[in-house]
């Protein structure tokens, strides 16, 4: 799965290819001493995989990184399990993004205000903006396209940090104060079913 600017329709000639990926441990490796790997990364650059119960409990929680694995267009190989995983984007969808969001935003913007550090400023409103649409509308998107042009003038430090502060804070106030149609938790019982029914299969 391409993930990143590609996949946020951000991408310029300088970006990387970022690539996330699910791997499902046999069934039997779990009864040993020595459990499999909850992730690994590459083995290509900018590449991360999740074991699937690790990814499932990030996703669970709405961790931003995790759920745009779900959103990505940028599908490169997809197996039977890979396609019954993203069918579970509905489940895992709940209010909890706003918390989650909110921290995974705070700590990086504080850090982008003090080089200033443009681009980690950038993907700090990115974030703000999947996470409003994704409360108002209920739908998860990470295309940011249609914010293309802003998103970039700060990540090229073309806009002042007085304008890039009030952008993230009118975000943050558009989302505390959306009503949509989220669910306050996700559905983790159709999750796990679909967890134990993976390794159910893994002993066949």
């Amino acid at each position: 799965m391409v993930v990143g600017s590609r996949a946020h329709g951000l991408a310029t000639s300088e970006s990387d290819v970022d690539r996330r990926g699910v791997f499902v441990a046999p069934t039997r490796d779990f009864w040993r001493f020595d459990k499999p790997p909850t992730s690994y990364e590459g083995p290509r650059p900018e590449e991360l995989n999740w074991e699937v119960e690790r990814f499932c409990a990030l996703a669970l929680k709405a961790n931003p990184t995790v759920l745009e694995v779900f959103a990505s267009p940028l599908v490169e190989h997809a197996d039977a399990l890979g396609r019954e995983l993203r069918d579970l984007l509905p489940h895992v969808l709940s209010r909890q993004a706003v918390d989650s969001f909110e921290r995974a935003t705070a700590a990086q913007f504080a850090r982008g205000l003090g080089r200033p550090g443009w681009k980690q400023l950038m993907h700090v409103v990115r974030l703000l903006l999947v996470c409003r649409d994704l409360v108002r509308t209920g739908t998860l998107s990470i295309d940011a396209t249609e914010h293309r042009d802003r998103l970039l003038a700060i990540r090229h430090g073309q806009t002042s940090l007085r304008d890039t502060t009030k952008w993230v804070e009118e975000l943050r106030a558009d989302i505390a104060a959306a009503r949509g149609p989220l669910p306050v938790e996700p559905d983790r019982d159709t999750v796990e079913a679909w967890l134990v029914s993976v390794r159910e299969r893994g002993l066949a």
